[in-house]
């Protein structure tokens, strides 16, 4: 009976042409005590290995070919080949990525592929990529049923397609991986495609199409061999649920096909085979900071992208606690602990013959750190296998193990994994327990190619032992001469001319003897001679650019090579990883499309190695590289006021943060709700490229700067301690108008009953149209929206709700006003709206802003949406709003018509009869404010200005023909309960036309 594992954090413990030696063969890797690591064949590119139940080993390669391992070997013909059949894309990390087997049935075993299939529309054959949407000629991920004969080949025209239409718009992060549960249905693991399918929000942590239940990206799938849907999915039926198996369905839907949800790259499953029912777990890669394994759980949703690993998004120990409906890992580690991408994982069989200690326990590979990780079933962890590489255990399965004869060896199974390392590897790790482990032979020759003679050093001092034991070295040169035996670790020998091939194998103290290492020798022949044109040396690349792939090779004995021989590979170099980004590629003057960094932590460690080999007609191949560099551009993102949080990529940057970024590369930024210290919220205004709040910046090819500027959200509140606002006076910024303070009050300092209210600010319709405000209050209320009197119930009363209709202009903000009073009793006060297509709620904070806007014009003249009109009068109260002058002053309509709006046109003049010393004054809270004021007249340009306020100069100095308006803002502090503006003794004839007032 297999036990869960508890809930476990595991800390684990020049730009140029650069010619590439022939691959080196890796060195052994280092095996706990017991087990054996044995290389069972070489598998370009290896994805993913799967047993077929009846002896046999299946090996997918990411180009396209599914192999299988008979009696212990790797049968030479594949048994199907989709590159071939010309259905697929294997660029980027496209390809054949899965492979599982059924149990056998009148002589074949099924076989369930997934693989990146070419869109029909794609006639360029190109397999495109897009990072914004979907580009309607982009590659689908699919999933097909094949049957598999006793011969090894996949039996023609047996494919069925099972699902289809799963987004590969980017070409990472497909996920992959097959698996039958132990009821034989088929789960499949999808990745959330780096980037938004439906391009509605962006690509890395910002990108949420694992949250979208109507695709399949992100998910774990369940469905039938026959591609139906089970009747028990979590999702299987009902209102709401429809099939996904051709591709995406309504936003709103959820698709059948789900089982679990909430996953960024669930690279591999790991199914128990000795569990009564289906119980599996799922390895997630991770983004910047945590891996997890998942618990397989029906209809659970793991937070990507909410949540990484046990923590929030981009977020470390100690995590924030887990959000209802979401469900976290059973095990993660995080990148700090020098592992930073889980690949494979296997449940060890009771079948397999292994430790004791080990039965029933459970593994996992990094790909970063190059191990396999065996956790027991108490949660202890062990390195079963060190220094594989970075690049190795891509997949793992437990299979046949085979004995040197290629006979099934009964009772025991072998651990198979996939590695990049070498071009690509499936190795085999044994139980040995404590028998004598044979050695591994490593093999290198100083040289392969050159003219006859050829004086060539074959060296095998990297050959080791896993038990420590001495090694006898056995050189056969390949040319005849015979085998050289001895305790030298290297051996010199003169090869005519010919191509040979020398082997090496050892062997260690006990007898026991390695697999032989062999390198080919060609004498007489001189390897080509590489260039690459294109892209240059120097070159930098920009995101979304295609560049050219440009190359030539000449021989000694060939000449100038054709295209034909010349193949090129691009890597993406990631950090201390690779990924694969495109090839191999036969040919010449091809396309390269500039990539998008994978995050913005990315943009600093990562780049692109373009390789070109060219292979003569001996076999003498001769492989040169250059790095292709992106455009690194500093982008600074700045906020006034200074410091506030804006969002790019969904990572936060404070304001004023200088990021790095690429050319070409779409920044996504908006800015979030937020508070500061005082726990006051604030909004966004606006952007400096005229954004909406969440929008696309395309990085140029310089440096930049893109500010926010935000603002306070919410109304000014001055409470009373007296109910006709009098007495001991509080002020705060409310975010909304939302109270029941029952029988207490709205701060310690002011008594539980007569007390009273102000709220003032503007408020800013979403949309144009018909609006319902709606008090509701206990005891008296007032309320004023746009100068309007909507609500006036200011007798005592019981808890009641008034409502009244305005038209508001979506985008335009009009002044509110709310006035309450509390006599007695219960105290509510509270302000609601409606509008088309929002029922009634609480006026949002993001809606309310503490500012004041203020024009000066005749009541004659056309009011300004928006804006409250002063006609000169002596400071009063008005519409909720308490402001005027000092004593009546003279305004005026000039009635221009070169003006830049109604505001310029209009004005107060402030040293003119009937009152040439004039005040103007707006009541307010005490607070620090941003006041701006312009002043200036379109007629006119006879004044000097020196304009103050709270003493403090803002508009100063004289208005010529070309600025006929004096525009300025200054910051000052309010201490008094009013804000006064005035002029010094310099100013001749001046002038206001408008104020503007917000609190900060």
């Amino acid at each position: 009976m297999r036990r869960g594992l508890p809930v476990l954090l595991v800390l684990l413990l020049t730009v140029g042409l650069t010619v590439l030696s022939p691959p080196r063969p890796a060195s052994a890797a280092v095996l706990a005590d017991g087990f054996t690591d044995t290389t069972v064949a070489a598998v370009a590119r290896p994805t993913a290995v799967a047993p077929t139940g009846d002896g046999r080993v299946l090996v997918a390669s990411q180009t396209g070919q599914l192999r299988v391992v008979r009696d212990g070997a790797l049968v030479p013909t594949p048994a199907l080949d989709l590159a071939a059949a010309g259905v697929l894309c294997s660029n980027y990390e496209r390809g054949l990525l899965g492979v599982a087997a059924g149990p056998a049935s009148a002589g074949t075993v099924p076989l369930y592929l997934f693989y990146t299939a070419r869109n029909p529309a794609d006639t360029a054959r190109n397999c495109p990529q897009a990072y914004t949407g979907q580009d309607a000629r982009a590659p689908r991920n699919r999933v097909s049923r094949f049957l598999l004969g006793a011969d090894d080949r996949v039996v023609p025209g047996s494919e069925t397609v099972l699902l289809d239409g799963i987004s590969s718009a980017s070409g990472y992060h497909n996920a992959g991986d097959l698996h039958l549960g132990q009821d034989g249905t088929l789960f499949v693991s999808t990745g959330d495609g780096m980037c938004d399918y439906a391009g509605d929000s962006g690509c890395g942590p910002a990108n949420d199409a694992a949250r979208d239940r109507n695709a399949l990206v992100g998910k774990i799938v369940r469905i039938t061999t026959s591609g139906a849907v089970p009747a028990d999915n979590p999702f299987a039926s009902g209102s709401g649920t429809a099939s996904c198996r051709t591709g995406p369905v309504a936003v709103g839907l959820t698709c059948r096909e789900m089982y679990a949800t909430g996953l960024r790259n669930p690279f591999r499953m790991a199914f128990d085979p000795d569990a009564a029912t289906t119980s599996f777990r799922i390895h997630d890669v991770g983004q910047d900071l945590w891996e997890e394994i998942d618990q397989g759980i029906a209809g659970a949703d793991y937070g990507w992208n909410l949540r990484e690993g046990p923590c929030a998004t981009g977020t470390q120990a100690p995590c924030s606690p887990t959000p209802a409906g979401l469900t976290d890992p059973v095990l993660s580690y995080p990148h700090s602990s020098g592992c930073a991408s889980i690949t494979g994982g296997a449940y060890v069989p009771d079948a397999a013959g292994w430790p004791a200690a080990l039965t029933d326990g459970y593994l996992y590979a990094d790909y970063v750190c190059g191990k396999i990780v065996a956790v027991s079933p108490s949660g202890s962890t062990t390195d079963l296998a060190t220094e594989l590489g970075t690049g190795s255990a891509v997949a793992m399965a437990f299979g046949p193990q085979f004995a040197a004869d290629g006979a099934v060896v009964p009772g025991r199974q072998a651990l198979y994994y996939t590695t990049y390392l070498g071009g690509g590897e499936l190795h085999a790790i044994t139980a040995s327990g404590t028998a004598n482990r044979p050695p591994d032979a490593v093999l290198t020759a100083s040289t392969t190619d050159g003219p006859a003679p050829l004086a060539v050093t074959l060296d095998g001092s990297a050959s080791s032992d896993p038990d420590g034991q001495a090694l006898t070295y056995r050189f056969d040169p390949g040319d005849g001469s015979g085998v050289v035996n001895g305790a030298q670790p290297s051996v010199r020998h003169d090869y005519p001319a010919g191509t040979w091939t020398a082997s090496l194998t050892v062997v260690d103290s006990a007898g026991a003897t390695s697999a032989p290492a062999t390198v080919v020798v060609r004498s007489g022949n001189t390897a080509p001679s590489v260039r690459i044109l294109a892209p240059a040396s120097g070159d930098l690349f920009t995101t979304g650019t295609s560049y050219p792939l440009r190359g030539e090779a000449t021989d000694a004995q060939d000449g100038v090579m054709p295209a034909s021989a010349l193949r090129w590979t691009v890597i993406r170099h990631h950090d201390t990883h690779t990924h694969p980004y495109l090839g191999p590629l036969t040919g010449n003057a091809l396309s390269l499309l500039g990539p998008e960094p994978e995050d913005l932590s990315a943009t600093r460690n990562s780049w692109l190695e373009v390789q070109l080999a060219a292979t003569d007609a001996q076999g003498a191949t001769t492989t040169v590289s250059r790095e292709f560099r992106p455009r690194l551009v500093p982008v600074t993102v700045a906020t006034e006021p200074a410091g506030r949080r804006v969002l790019v990529n969904a990572e936060t940057v404070t304001g004023g943060t200088t990021i790095t970024s690429w050319a070409g590369f779409g920044l996504r930024v908006s800015v979030p709700a937020q508070t500061d210290t005082a726990g006051r919220s604030y909004g966004l205004d606006g952007w400096s490229d005229g954004g909406a709040n969440a929008h696309t910046v395309t990085t140029p090819a310089a440096a930049t700067t893109l500010t926010a500027a935000l603002s306070l959200r919410g109304l000014q509140a001055a409470y009373f301690d007296g109910a006709d606002f009098t007495g001991a006076r509080v002020d705060r910024l409310d975010a909304t108008v939302a109270f029941d303070w029952g029988s207490g009050s709205p701060a310690p300092s002011l008594g539980p009953d007569t007390f009273s209210a102000r709220w003032t600010g503007q408020v800013q319709a979403p949309v144009s149209g018909t609006y319902t405000f709606s008090t509701t209050s206990d005891d008296g209320v007032r309320l004023w929206v746009g100068g309007r009197l909507l609500v006036d119930q200011w007798a005592d009363h019981s808890r009641r709700t008034d409502t009244a209709t305005i038209t508001l202009t979506a985008g335009v903000r009009y002044p509110v006003a709310m006035e309450y009073h509390e006599t007695g009793g219960a105290a509510v006060a509270q302000l609601r709206w409606s509008y088309p297509g929002q029922g009634t709620q609480i006026v949002p904070t993001d809606r309310l802003f503490p500012r004041y806007a203020v024009t000066f014009r005749p009541a004659t003249s056309p009011t300004v949406p928006g804006w409250t009109t002063d006609s000169g009068g002596a400071f009063a109260a008005r519409a909720g709003l308490r402001y005027g002058w000092n004593a009546p002053v003279l305004v005026r309509d000039r009635g221009a018509t070169d003006i830049p709006d109604e505001r310029y046109d209009t004005l107060a003049l402030l040293q003119q009869a009937p009152n040439p010393t004039a005040r103007w004054e707006l009541a307010l809270p005490s607070g620090s404010y941003g006041v701006r004021i312009v002043a200036g007249d379109p007629s006119w340009t006879d004044s000097i200005y020196a304009l103050t306020a709270e003493g403090v100069p803002v508009v100063t100095g004289r208005a010529t023909a070309a600025a006929r308006w004096l525009d300025r803002t200054a910051a000052v502090t309010v201490s008094d309960g009013r804000l006064s503006i005035t002029d010094s003794g310099v100013a001749r004839n001046s002038k206001i036309s408008f104020v503007e007032v917000s609190l900060r």
